[in-house]
């Protein structure tokens, strides 16, 4: 099942996050150090969506965006870092 996955950035803090029905549910947050790096410092999904895949696909939107943007990533989050030593395919985003 795939989730809309919006993303939120202000000043130096952003998100991207799984909206539902007004409800946030999900999101995996960052925190900007410059104009072309970022941490990714938190995930969490709420009980609901558990085991259904939604911390992957923010991963997969932030990575997106990374590369869309020239933007590369640290990632201090547990579970985004797990992902990263997991999957070959998406460490070209990291720094």
């Amino acid at each position: 099942m795939t989730h809309p996955i919006q993303q939120q950035e202000t000043e130096s803090r952003g998100a991207f996050v799984f909206l539902h029905e007004g409800r946030h549910l999900a999101e995996m947050t960052y925190s900007r150090t410059n104009a072309s790096l970022i941490v990714i410092d938190h995930t969490e999904v709420d009980e609901s969506l558990k085991g259904q895949g939604v911390g992957r696909q923010l991963l997969d939107a932030l990575v997106a965006w990374a590369r869309e943007t020239h933007t590369k990533v640290i990632a201090l989050c547990p579970f985004a870092k797990a992902q990263f030593d997991k999957d070959p395919s998406i460490r070209d985003v990291l720094k």
